[in-house]
């Protein structure tokens, strides 16, 4: 689950507070990602935590400190809980595979004697609403998740949550997937049952406010807004505060969970496992009783339509970022119907070069230089787009080998560069979504691995055809561009005496930042 080269990676800058200090753990996660800021907000110095290191630096945590830890490797978690005082355990597997449970129960088992370890005061984990007779997996592994991590030394306060009224929030994101692309929808008959959504801003406020109170310790707490309302009825509210007809909504018995599952997989972007688990969750009602966490923590909960109006405030206020990070409204062209979750495909190849000249090469891209490979296909696109009234045949850019952060190339926009690391274009063209080509470079041995990836944000059922039908040329084209992208930042070193990239030797000419800020 974790990049064996991030173990006991750490960038930090520590507060001066003397407040004791806060892990998240998962918090590349929905729930961390809001989780950091809100605790930051209360003046407590955070840690986070995460799989991939990477991941968290594309966040503006400023004097967060950002550790790669994995629960299912042990031998990660000292240093990332040493000097911990209150820990959250945010991580699930659902996204795993069929064998997610039993990953989620190793994982827990890890964490729990770690944090005994380290000694840590107190344990909090974010569960789910658990009804009478459980029986999806999804379920019964939140479950069993918090039986293991009570089964350390470490006291622990289990919060359990059932839908999440936020962007973000699985449940969420396919009800708004259904609600701006299917007018008319036959659905299975989970529609019908009922929970009690809780708006994620008040989820986070229980977050924060539990671990202070000793009363919450070795306690399993229900979270919960103040409304008992069917999927269909959560699904009318999202249209009527989007602007949107509420959908016709047509039950029907024949569509079992795995049937739907793969029915969803062609309306939303939310990752196949993860919406085969929730589906598998949502065949019963769901039942909280939440006054004791109410007596505890007493707050001003909000009913379902004023969360939905708080996900979509909370959307348009999203800051500008250097990078892509899923979900962020920039990145979907600041369109609520655009998907939340990304489709993505990648390709890569090895420069035996340094970065500053794989940058040099890669920043001419566009323009009268195409794109290194394959531009007979590119030249199609952009004619295809051109006959629809798009801007594909404006070829062009400012300057044949430099760029700059706004820079127009052909249809795309420089909308993150960090030379010699990273270029983020935004694409222009005419299609049913957004999309963002990130180029990134990694020193790697001898040389420099050089990785595109495209992201891919769907408006509904042609935003989904329309990827899937491409996916096979872009694996095509991103590893042939990439091949391209090395071989000519290879010639280029040796024709400029730098080919020793072990640094004996300078680099060439003009092989330095292209552009930035």
């Amino acid at each position: 689950m974790a990049d064996p080269s991030l173990h006991g990676s750490v960038k930090s800058t520590r507060f001066g507070s003397s407040a004791p200090l806060t892990l998240v753990f998962g918090a590349s996660g929905y729930i961390g990602t809001h989780l950091v800021p809100r605790l930051l907000a209360a003046g407590m110095p955070v840690r986070a935590a995460a799989r991939s290191l990477e991941v968290l630096e594309a966040r503006d945590w400023p004097g967060v400190e950002r550790v790669g830890a994995d629960a299912l490797r042990p031998e990660t978690l000292d240093r990332a809980l040493k000097g911990v005082d209150t820990a959250y355990y945010l991580v699930h597997s659902m996204a795993s595979g069929r064998r997610f449970g039993a990953i989620d129960v190793e994982a827990a088992g890890h964490f729990a004697d770690a944090a005994a370890k380290a000694g840590v005061r107190r344990i909090v984990y974010l569960g789910g609403l658990v009804p009478p007779a459980a029986d999806s997996q999804h379920i019964v592994s939140r479950q069993q998740t918090g039986d293991v991590l009570r089964l350390g030394a470490v006291p622990v306060t289990e919060i359990r949550a059932g839908i999440i009224i936020g962007p973000g929030s699985a449940a969420f994101e396919v009800m708004r997937d259904l609600v701006f692309h299917l007018p008319v929808m036959l659905t299975p008959r989970w529609v019908d049952s009922k929970s009690p959504p809780i708006a994620l801003d008040n989820l986070l406020e229980y977050l924060v406010r539990a671990p202070a109170l000793t009363e919450t310790a070795g306690r399993i707490l229900d979270a919960a807004g103040p409304q008992y309302l069917s999927y269909a009825e959560m699904m009318r509210i999202l249209a009527e505060e989007a602007g949107r007809r509420p959908p016709w909504i047509i039950p029907v018995p024949v569509l079992t969970p795995r049937l739907s599952a793969w029915w969803l997989r062609l309306v939303t972007s939310v990752p196949t496992p993860i919406a085969r688990a929730l589906i598998e969750g949502m065949r019963q009602d769901f039942v909280a009783d939440a006054d004791e966490i109410q007596r505890l923590i007493p707050l001003q909960l909000m009913d379902v339509r004023t969360a939905v109006r708080a996900a979509f405030d909370a959307e348009r206020r999203h800051t500008v970022a250097a990078r892509w990070t899923e979900g962020a409204f920039q990145f979907r062209d600041y369109r609520a119907e655009y998907a939340y979750y990304a489709k993505r495909a990648d390709g890569s190849a090895f420069a035996r070069a340094k970065p500053e000249a794989v940058w040099s090469e890669l920043c001419k891209i566009g323009g009268r230089n195409r794109y290194f490979y394959l531009n007979g296909l590119w030249s199609i696109r952009e004619t295809l787009d051109w006959m629809l009234g798009g801007p594909g045949l404006n070829r062009g850019r400012r300057h044949p080998h430099e760029l700059r952060l706004g820079d127009t190339v052909d249809s795309w926009r420089v909308i993150g560069i960090e030379p010699p690391r990273r270029l983020t274009l935004f694409f222009g063209m005419k299609a049913p979504g957004s999309g963002v080509l990130e180029f990134e470079l990694t020193p790697e041995g001898p040389g420099t691995r050089i990785r595109a990836t495209a992201f891919w944000h769907p408006a509904g059922v042609w935003g989904l055809l329309y990827w899937y039908a491409l996916v096979p040329a872009h694996l095509v084209i991103f590893s042939g561009m990439t091949r391209a992208i090395a071989r000519r930042a290879e010639r280029r070193s040796r024709q400029h005496g730098a080919g020793d990239v072990g640094g004996r030797r300078r680099g060439p000419p003009g092989a330095g930042p292209c552009g930035g800020q």
